[in-house]
Protein backbone atom coordinates (compact mmCIF):
# COMPACT_ATOMS: atom_id res chain seq x y z
CA UNK A 1 0.00 0.00 0.00
CA UNK A 2 1.44 3.44 -0.85
CA UNK A 3 2.50 5.92 1.82
CA UNK A 4 1.03 9.45 1.67
CA UNK A 5 2.96 12.51 2.80
CA UNK A 6 0.96 15.48 4.13
CA UNK A 7 2.16 18.82 5.45
CA UNK A 8 1.49 18.83 9.17
CA UNK A 9 0.82 22.57 9.12
CA UNK A 10 -1.32 23.33 6.04
CA UNK A 11 -2.52 19.74 5.33
CA UNK A 12 -1.51 19.89 1.65
CA UNK A 13 -0.59 16.54 0.13
CA UNK A 14 3.14 16.61 -0.59
CA UNK A 15 3.23 13.32 -2.43
CA UNK A 16 2.82 9.56 -2.40
CA UNK A 17 5.37 6.81 -2.47
CA UNK A 18 4.55 3.33 -3.76
CA UNK A 19 6.67 1.64 -1.06
CA UNK A 20 5.36 -0.57 1.67
CA UNK A 21 4.81 1.41 4.87
CA UNK A 22 7.19 -0.55 7.10
CA UNK A 23 10.03 -0.25 4.58
CA UNK A 24 9.56 3.53 4.34
CA UNK A 25 9.37 4.01 8.10
CA UNK A 26 12.58 2.06 8.61
CA UNK A 27 14.34 4.24 6.05
CA UNK A 28 13.25 7.38 7.93
CA UNK A 29 14.88 6.16 11.17
CA UNK A 30 11.98 7.57 13.21
CA UNK A 31 12.16 4.61 15.57
CA UNK A 32 15.60 5.75 16.75
CA UNK A 33 14.55 9.24 17.76
CA UNK A 34 11.30 8.17 19.44
CA UNK A 35 9.07 10.63 17.59
CA UNK A 36 7.21 8.24 15.34
CA UNK A 37 3.80 8.93 16.93
CA UNK A 38 4.12 12.63 16.10
CA UNK A 39 4.63 11.98 12.39
CA UNK A 40 2.96 8.70 11.54
CA UNK A 41 -0.76 8.00 11.23
CA UNK A 42 -2.45 4.75 10.29
CA UNK A 43 -6.17 4.62 9.65
CA UNK A 44 -8.59 1.71 10.07
CA UNK A 45 -8.05 0.61 6.45
CA UNK A 46 -4.30 0.25 7.04
CA UNK A 47 -3.32 3.31 5.01
CA UNK A 48 -0.23 5.11 6.25
CA UNK A 49 0.23 8.89 6.27
CA UNK A 50 3.46 10.59 7.25
CA UNK A 51 3.12 14.19 8.41
CA UNK A 52 6.03 16.29 7.22
CA UNK A 53 6.42 19.91 6.11
CA UNK A 54 5.91 21.40 2.66
CA UNK A 55 8.28 23.92 1.08
CA UNK A 56 5.87 26.81 1.58
CA UNK A 57 5.51 26.21 5.32
CA UNK A 58 9.24 25.59 5.69
CA UNK A 59 9.97 28.96 4.07
CA UNK A 60 7.44 30.65 6.37
CA UNK A 61 9.04 29.11 9.44
CA UNK A 62 12.46 30.28 8.27
CA UNK A 63 11.18 33.85 7.87
CA UNK A 64 9.19 33.83 11.11
CA UNK A 65 10.90 31.50 13.61
CA UNK A 66 8.48 32.56 16.36
CA UNK A 67 5.88 30.37 14.63
CA UNK A 68 7.62 27.30 16.08
CA UNK A 69 6.21 28.23 19.50
CA UNK A 70 2.62 28.18 18.20
CA UNK A 71 0.71 24.92 18.10
CA UNK A 72 -1.33 26.04 15.07
CA UNK A 73 -0.10 29.05 13.13
CA UNK A 74 -2.12 28.62 9.92
CA UNK A 75 -5.81 29.52 10.03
Amino acid sequence: MPVRYLCRHCKVEIGTLPFEAEETIQKLHLFEIGEIDDYLEKNERGETTIHSICEHCEDSLRQFPDYYALKKWLQ
